[in-house]
């Protein structure tokens, strides 16, 4: 996933130096969508990470 967020990162950073306002704001948002999903995966594998196993 963070590969993706990086990817549509670069992809915005290339459309505004283009001049391509459209394509890189949403290129932006899908780079910050998915870098917030991928920080809340890894918080919660994180925490349950750490608890001892059920049994």
């Amino acid at each position: 996933m963070l590969r993706w967020s990086l990817t549509f990162l670069v992809f915005s950073l290339i459309a505004a130096v283009l001049g391509f306002g459209g394509i890189a704001g949403t290129s932006a948002w899908i780079a910050k969508v998915l870098f917030i999903v991928f920080v809340a995966m890894f918080l919660l594998t994180a925490l349950l990470g750490r608890r001892p196993p059920l049994e």
